[in-house]
């Protein structure tokens, strides 16, 4: 068993595992804020209770009372969400180190971005994940916090700037993986650094039969709000690397500001639907998020090779030995690979007609291939295959 094989049954566990759990994660998220939202005021409420909700679903019936902070008694089987989202993190994170850490001169680098090494590059992707919570934890317990736009406001700035940062220090790949990672452990550090811990207080409060501090309470609501409207944006960002049309921009950080606005509308208009506010309140949002889809597939429209002076096969097929063959071959001689990507192989004339339009996606519309530009082509390369591929239409 070889080493690039090991890898990839790690790299498939750990992906598998991670959707699990995201999903899990994702779900409580929806769920709990839908949830909240829907909570109606009715004459018959507990002492404490903010709104009930009644609920239809599996062939029964469900009747959810929320309190303000809490009960004056507790049961013993009470269920706490948490699980989902710390695993989510460690899973991704595992999955980082698999996928990007290891193979981080063909995944994380690339040298016409900024040359360094794996230990730098990793270096830089821990430190900035850490970061990045202690700066958003700065904000959210700053006078800014309790501005709800200022707050909004500055944590876009906060995802944009570490997103401007992830383009111009690691490959397409490495960055837009790198800003879901960002967000996603603001996220998860959210639920475990802040929202359990804070419950938990609030908890042993009662137990002890003292009243419990409702600012923990509010703390928590806050971040948990936070996480359901970032849920949208770093599920994009996690898919990414599937689209160099992003991964390969020369702006995708750009790209991140749309992403970031598109779902934080959709989301906007999902939550005021279910809290039942009038369609009048919050219609915009999604016309905003179209405006949003129209720029990002503006800037991502492809370039228009055609016109060009003939390219002969022979130089084609030079450019694709030199480039393309170490991974997409019969035998790969890369070391990641012990076949070739997605078995494609580049070998050939009729490899390279049959290929073409994934070609023009991988490595002439972006530069998602050769991985980490590791062999160096050049513009003038990426050009005369695009201009070769429009001459076979």
């Amino acid at each position: 068993m070889t080493l690039a094989f090991a890898m990839d049954w790690l790299n498939l566990l750990f992906r598998w595992a991670h959707l699990i759990v995201g999903i899990g994660w994702i779900g409580t998220s929806f769920y709990f804020i839908a949830l909240d939202l829907s909570l109606r005021k009715r004459t018959d409420m507990k002492e404490g209770v903010a709104g009930t909700a009644w609920e239809v679903h599996g062939g029964g019936f469900y009747h959810v009372e929320k309190y303000l902070v809490a009960p004056k008694e507790l049961p013993e089987d009470l269920i706490w969400y948490k699980w989902e989202a710390y695993l989510t993190w460690v899973t991704g994170f595992a999955l980082l180190v698999v996928q990007y850490y290891f193979n981080a001169t063909s995944y994380l680098i690339d040298p016409n971005v900024l040359t360094m090494t794996p230990g730098e590059a990793i270096l830089i992707s821990v430190v900035s994940l850490v970061a990045g919570w202690l700066i958003y934890d700065r904000l959210c317990k700053s006078p800014i916090g309790r501005n709800v736009p200022l707050l909004a406001t500055c944590l876009f700035v906060l995802i944009l700037a570490a997103s401007y940062l992830f383009t111009h220090v690691f490959s397409g790949r490495g960055a837009l993986i790198h800003v879901g990672a960002f967000v996603g452990t603001i996220m998860a550090v959210n639920v475990f650094g802040i929202i359990i811990p804070n419950q938990k207080k609030i908890t042993a409060s009662l137990l002890a039969g003292e009243a419990p501090n409702p600012a923990l309470g509010a703390m928590g609501k806050q971040r948990s709000v936070h996480n359901n409207y970032l849920t949208i944006p770093v599920l994009l960002m996690m898919v990414s690397n599937h689209y160099p049309m992003l991964t390969g921009h020369p702006q995708s950080w750009l790209l991140v500001a749309l992403i970031l606005v598109i779902g934080g509308m959709v989301r906007h208009f999902l939550n005021r639907h279910d809290a039942g506010d009038p369609f009048a309140k919050f219609w915009w949002s999604l016309p905003v998020a179209a405006v949003g889809l129209v720029i990002a597939i503006i800037m991502t429209a492809p370039k228009d090779y055609s016109g060009g002076a003939a390219v002969a096969d022979a130089e084609v097929i030079a450019i694709a030995r030199t480039h393309c063959a170490s991974c997409h071959a019969a035998v790969p001689t890369h070391e990641a690979f012990d076949e070739a990507p997605k078995e494609i192989h580049l070998e050939s004339l009729g490899d390279l007609q049959r290929y073409a339009d994934q070609i023009m996606a991988q490595a002439v519309q972006s530069d998602a291939m050769p991985l980490g530009n590791e062999t160096g082509m050049t513009d003038t390369e990426r050009a005369t295959l695009g201009t070769w591929i429009s001459q076979l239409k």
